[in-house]
């Protein structure tokens, strides 16, 4: 059982057009379950019996390639849904980048509370079309752009995913810390290592970000970035 009202990612999470009433029976239902880092929480084509909203940490979505390799289709982060409902088989494996804890429901109870809950199936749409979207962004980074392309669009992204907030060139500017290392990034974009740490230092090169650590980006310009990214 958890107590949604003190919930860290209420504001931003799909149950956030309940009311405190409906939350606390939707809290019934759930359970907060500690994710460790390379831990797979659904497998892609089994039956997936839980749904989830994202606490903390990073997840990604990936599905088999040919040769058994895995194409990463998606990162998850806090306020993120993962799991079908209304459906049976996951589309998708879902695998802890870092440690993570999540809110999991059982998929049949979460489904019959969405179907009395007009609002929390509107939200449950809305989330459909904005995966749609991302998965057509992710596409085009995946297949069209170059390294510098894909490297510039990923921090960009980043940066808003992070922090929880957007951010325009008037404040070009923005700190932030991955949750995860440069191998990760090379998995997540499809690029070798190598070529992801050339890509950053040829960025700093050229005064566009700075990196005081491993993990540590600061944006110093954005509109460049932005260019840099298409």
């Amino acid at each position: 059982m958890n107590d949604c009202s003190s919930c860290i990612v209420r504001n931003r999470a799909i149950c956030a057009s309940l009311t405190v009433e409906e939350l606390a029976v939707l809290g019934k239902m759930g359970r907060r379950q500690r994710v460790k880092a390379g831990h797979t929480l659904l497998w892609e084509g089994d039956d997936a019996p839980v749904v989830a909203n994202v606490l903390e940490g990073v997840l990604k979505l990936v599905v088999a390639a040919s040769e058994g390799r895995e194409q990463i289709v998606g990162v998850v982060f806090a306020s993120d849904f993962i799991g079908r409902p209304f459906g049976k088989e996951s589309p998708y494996t879902v695998t802890a980048m870092t440690d993570a804890e999540v809110c999991i429901f059982n998929r049949n109870s979460f489904d019959e509370f969405a179907n009395q809950h007009p609002d929390l199936q509107q939200k449950l749409l809305r989330r459909t079309l904005d995966e749609l979207d991302r998965a057509r962004h992710w596409m085009m980074l995946l297949g069209r752009k170059s390294a510098t392309e894909k490297v510039a669009s990923f921090l960009l992204e980043m940066s808003e995913r992070i922090t929880g907030q957007g951010c325009d060139t008037a404040n070009a500017q923005k700190v932030f810390e991955l949750p995860f290392g440069r191998q990760q990034i090379a998995d997540i974009l499809g690029l070798t290592i190598e070529t992801t740490s050339r890509q950053l230092t040829q960025l700093r090169g050229a005064g566009v970000l700075g990196l005081p650590s491993r993990r540590e980006i600061v944006i110093h310009d954005r509109a460049a970035m932005e260019a840099m990214a298409g």
